[in-house]
């Protein structure tokens, strides 16, 4: 299956077009379901997730532009942008955008820091929020593209997000 140029551009991951990865299956699949923009079961999610490479901290370092696996099914009531790593103890989890189409920090949830942490046994980059009982888990789909496995505490580890560089 092909992944349509237009759609990586639309995006905002042309990036991974220029980059000159050779693209493996698993890079393929990834790619494939994020310019479907359908909704993909955590099922479906996880295998795919496992198989992807760790990611040091440094590597999560800048501004990430995010998305969702939901297939816009999920309001989205804080209108998520994606995230700011500024450095290892500082971290802006969530942005939004706001009424003007500026990129904002969203605070409410507070901050958070980057740690080493396994998931599956395998230490790569997690995000671990300050003052909430919330982690992302990251892995690489590429230089550009890293996929987010969020868990909050009491709930089904399922939520599954994607982060491309800007």
């Amino acid at each position: 299956m092909k992944t349509p140029i237009k759609t990586l551009t639309a995006l905002g991951l042309s990036a991974v077009l220029s980059a000159g990865v050779s693209a493996g299956e698993v890079e393929e699949r990834w790619l494939a379901m994020i310019a479907s923009g359908e909704a993909y079961p955590p099922e479906t999610l996880l295998p795919l997730f496992e198989q992807l490479e760790p990611v040091s901290t440094e590597f999560m370092l800048g501004t990430w532009k995010g998305g969702k696996f939901d297939g816009g099914l999920e309001p989205d009531p804080i209108n998520w942008y994606g995230k700011r790593f500024n450095s290892l103890t500082d971290v802006e989890p969530l942005l939004v955008l706001d009424d003007n189409g500026q990129v904002q920090t969203f605070d409410k949830l507070g901050g958070a820091q980057m740690r080493e942490i396994s998931w599956a046994g395998v230490p790569s980059a997690a995000l671990v929020y300050d003052s909430q009982p919330i982690m992302d888990y990251f892995r690489k789909v590429n230089d550009n593209l890293v996929i987010g496995l969020g868990d909050i505490k009491g709930k089904p580890t399922d939520f599954f997000f994607y982060l491309s560089r800007e």
